[in-house]
C-alpha cells in the first residue's frame, strides 16, 4: 500500500477560518455574569493568529448584523488581528447568543438563540462574499457546525467548490446535534467532507455520537474508509492520535489543571495547524496542539490569556 502525501503547507500565507462567531454569557461561580465573544472556528481563529503572528494572515469568513453587538463583534475581531475583508453585514439579522453553565469538573454544557443569526445567511444571495472569493485562501478551516448552520444548498455549493480547490482545506466534525435537520443528514454530510479534507481534525466522542462507533479503533476505520490520510483524532487528556498511522510512541501529559474545557478541541486544532504550517512534520503538530489546549483548559472562558 502507497504511503499518501501529507499535504504540504509550506507556502501557506492567507488562512480563511469560516463560521459563526457569536456573543457570550457565561456565569463563573459566585461572579457576575460576563459577556464576551467565541465560536468554535473562531476560537480556532484567534488561536492561530496568535500563534502564527505577523508573517501569516488569518482572516474570519462570516456574516454579522448591522446593530450594537454586531460591531462589539468587530471589535473584538479587530482587536485579535483577524483580517475582516470577508465579512459581510445584514441589515435584517443579528448576531447568535449563547451561554455556558460549567460543572465542577469543567465540563460545559450550553444554551443557545441563534435562529435568526445572520451567519445562517453565508454566501446567500444577495452577497457580498461569494464562494469563489475562497479561491484566493491559501488554507481554509471550517467545521461542522459551520455546516450545520448553513442551507443545505450551500453546503453543496461548498462541497462542489472545494471539490476543484487548488489550496489546503482542514476540518473538524465538531458536532452540535441540535444543529441538524436530522441525524442522518449529519452523518452524510460530514462524510462527504471527510471525503474532501487534506487535513482531519475529529474528535473521538464527537465521531462516536454522529456514527455510533464502538470505540477508537472503529473511529479511524472508517475516518479512513471516507479518504482520511492526514491529521489527528482528538482524545482529550488522553492526547492526540496520528491518523495517518505514520508517528507512534508518542507522550502526552495531561494538563495540569481543568477548569473549563470550552474551546479545548478548537485551540487544539490551531496548535496542531500552527504547528504543522511552521514545522511540516506531524510530531510538531501534535505536540503543539496538545500543549495549547491543556493551558486553555486551565482558564475561564473560550477565548484564554495563555
Amino acid at each position: 500500500m502507497t504511503t499518501p502525501t501529507p499535504p504540504d503547507c509550506s507556502k501557506v500565507k492567507r488562512i480563511a477560518c469560516i463560521g459563526e462567531v457569536m456573543l457570550e454569557l457565561s456565569a463563573p461561580v459566585g461572579g457576575d455574569v460576563q459577556l464576551g465573544v467565541a465560536g468554535d472556528t473562531y476560537n480556532t481563529a484567534v488561536y492561530l493568529k496568535r500563534l502564527l503572528g505577523a508573517d501569516h494572515e488569518v482572516d474570519y469568513v462570516t456574516a454579522l448584523g448591522t446593530d450594537a453587538f454586531s460591531d462589539r463583534i468587530l471589535t473584538e475581531i479587530d482587536r485579535h488581528g483577524l483580517g475582516q475583508d470577508a465579512i459581510e453585514r445584514r441589515a435584517t439579522h443579528v448576531p447568535g447568543l449563547y451561554a455556558i453553565s460549567t460543572s465542577e469538573t469543567g465540563e460545559r454544557s450550553f444554551t443557545y438563540w441563534r435562529s435568526d443569526s445572520a451567519a445562517r445567511t453565508l454566501f446567500t444571495e444577495p452577497c457580498e462574499i461569494s464562494l469563489a472569493r475562497l479561491a484566493e485562501y491559501d488554507l481554509i478551516y471550517l467545521s461542522g457546525i459551520t455546516l450545520a448552520v448553513l442551507p443545505p444548498v450551500i453546503r453543496t455549493a461548498l462541497a462542489a467548490f472545494l471539490t476543484s480547490y487548488a489550496g489546503v482545506f482542514a476540518y473538524d466534525s465538531n458536532h452540535r446535534p441540535r444543529l441538524w435537520e436530522s441525524a442522518e443528514m449529519a452523518r452524510a454530510t460530514n462524510k462527504t467532507f471527510w471525503g474532501l479534507a487534506d487535513i482531519a481534525l475529529p474528535s473521538v466522542d464527537d465521531e462516536m455520537e454522529i456514527y455510533g462507533d464502538a470505540d477508537e479503533d472503529a473511529v479511524v476505520a472508517r475516518l479512513q474508509s471516507f479518504g482520511v490520510t492526514f491529521g489527528a483524532l482528538k482524545r482529550g487528556a488522553t492526547g492526540p492520535r496520528d491518523l495517518s498511522g505514520q508517528t507512534r510512541g508518542l507522550s502526552f501529559a495531561p494538563a495540569d489543571t481543568v477548569i473549563d474545557t470550552t474551546a479545548a478541541g478548537d485551540s487544539f486544532s490551531a496548535g496542531f495547524l500552527a504547528g504543522y504550517i511552521q514545522s511540516g512534520t506531524m510530531e510538531a503538530a501534535l505536540q503543539a496542539g496538545h500543549t495549547l489546549a491543556a493551558k486553555v483548559v486551565g482558564k475561564r472562558g473560550a477565548i484564554a490569556d495563555v
